[in-house]
């Protein structure tokens, strides 16, 4: 096994532990064990067990947010975060450690604040360039950028619990839709004049 294979099986192994078990009740001896790996071997690649949660953390966050990318397009600033919205949600169903992860460790002291933030702006750094367009736009309310960023994951994290607990739902378009709609409305500057009920209104006249 190479070295880089070692460090990757540690972060694997480590993600099942501290979703499994917590942080605090993994000791980095009991994670070598689980790992088959020497507790000299995850020293060599990392110096302590925090710079092991900060690496899964980047990893899985940069996993979640190529997805997303992947969703931008040729699309109106609404449909742009929707299809964003519903292609992070699905990755969620899809990867439920990873996502347990998130929704563990994402709001969780045991991260170090500037972590997380360096994480909002770099990773998710074209979440906020949406952000910024649309308020240049005057479609996003002008609210500060940090604010609005970290309100809006709490809003993801939180409807991502919801339909990871009822997976049924995620089948419904009304819920798919509504929880979306959700968001979008505390973002938009003019809620009720959406781009997609402003077309809805053109359509009916």
């Amino acid at each position: 096994m190479t070295k880089k294979d070692k460090k990757q099986l540690i972060l694997d192994t480590a993600l099942t532990l501290f979703v499994g078990q917590g942080y605090e009740a993994t000791s980095t001896a009991a994670l070598a064990k689980a790992a088959g790996v020497a507790t000299g071997t995850l020293f060599h690649h990392f110096p302590n067990k925090e710079a092991i949660l900060k690496a899964i953390f980047i990893s899985v966050k940069s996993e979640f947010a190529e997805i997303m990318q992947r969703a931008i397009g040729d699309k109106s600033l609404e449909e742009t975060f929707k299809s964003i919205w519903f292609e992070g949600i699905d990755w969620a169903l899809q990867h439920p450690e990873k996502a347990n992860f998130i929704q563990r460790y994402c709001l969780s002291p045991t991260l170090k604040p500037d972590i997380r933030h360096q994480t909002m702006l770099e990773i998710f750094g074209f979440v906020a360039e949406l952000v910024i367009k649309g308020q240049m736009r005057g479609i996003i309310h002008n609210y500060p950028l940090m604010l609005m960023m970290e309100t809006t994951n709490g809003q993801f994290l939180a409807t991502t619990r919801f339909f990871m607990d009822h997976p049924e739902f995620w089948q419904d378009a009304r819920y798919r839709d509504s929880s979306f709609n959700m968001a979008w409305g505390a973002m938009c500057n003019t809620p009720q004049l959406t781009e997609s009920n402003t077309q809805q209104c053109k359509n009916e006249a």
